[in-house]
């Protein structure tokens, strides 16, 4: 997900007002231009501000940040867009001074244990989805789901937690390929929920993506078999998580997400699928 949704109002401590965006970018590799990329989502917005508020002379406060799940390590990218530029060593302050200064906010899950990620203040669904994107591809996710199971438990208790724990699921399912993964995420379920119910989540999106994905791969026995299956499975994915959240997908958008036959580019629309609000949050030019 990438670019702020809701106007937030908050009142400081001095009792003054403030508006403010977050912006929210998920990564789950290391993009050394990330600080030039979010400079630039930020003066996309304030402009759009300008546009929708023409009566304003000021602009809100805009948070821009991180949240970094790579299988790689830490996040090693400059946070600060001054650091792009190849500045002479003569009078080097003098000429950081002329370029752009601005640094984002990181919350880099792959330096946090996971008990830290469990006592983070939030919601159980907030916490249980930053355990799923900290281990999600990582070796140890199949033996850590079952110690979730408290809060996967809270999710479904939740008002709206069918509908959470389909996005978990499905999001799981993409990250985690191989059997264990899937016993061990079809052990939890049927932990948390009654039996028809666990199969149901498990069925529909989980055994069509393996289905199509690994099995039609084995069967034709070739490498290209194998990733066609995968981008179709995940395709479908983005466009069902889509339809779970209410977001609009007209024709040429949804033949654009099935036709995409980049990995990467899917990787990156499915991780922004799971809280957009848009359609713009998945496709538009940011996610290229």
């Amino acid at each position: 997900m990438s670019g702020p949704h809701d106007l937030f109002t908050a009142r400081l401590r001095t009792g003054q007002p403030l508006l403010l965006y977050v912006l929210l970018e998920h990564q789950s590799s290391v993009d050394s231009w990330m600080a030039l990329r979010m400079l630039r989502y930020v003066v996309r917005q304030v402009e759009r501000w300008r546009q929708e508020h023409p009566e304003s002379t000021r602009l809100p406060v805009i948070i821009p940040l991180v949240m970094y799940h790579g299988p790689d390590g830490a996040w090693t990218a400059s946070r600060r867009v001054e650091d792009l530029f190849d500045l002479p060593g003569a009078q080097r302050e003098h000429w950081r001074a002329l370029v752009p200064r601005f640094e984002y906010l990181l919350d880099d899950l792959t330096a946090e244990r996971e008990e830290a990620l469990r006592l983070r203040s939030g919601p159980p669904l907030a916490r249980l989805a930053w355990l799923v994107l900290r281990y999600g591809r990582t070796e140890e996710l199949a033996r850590k789901l079952p110690d979730w199971v408290a809060l996967f438990a809270q999710v479904q208790a939740d008002a709206e937690g069918a509908e959470h724990l389909v996005v978990v699921i499905r999001y799981l399912m993409w990250v985690g390929k191989d059997a264990a993964v899937y016993a061990a995420a079809r052990q939890v379920l049927h932990s948390v929920l009654d039996e028809q119910r666990a199969e149901e989540l498990m069925g529909t999106w989980a055994e069509e993506m393996i289905e199509r994905g690994v099995q039609k791969g084995l069967v034709r026995g070739r490498q290209e078999g194998r990733e066609q299956g995968l981008q179709h499975g995940l395709s479908v994915g983005i466009l069902r998580i889509l339809t779970a959240r209410g977001v609009p997908v007209d024709e040429e958008a949804r033949q654009r997400i099935l036709t995409c036959t980049d990995m990467a580019s899917l990787d990156r629309w499915f991780d922004r699928a799971l809280n957009a609000t848009t359609l713009s949050d998945v496709l538009d030019e940011r996610a290229q």
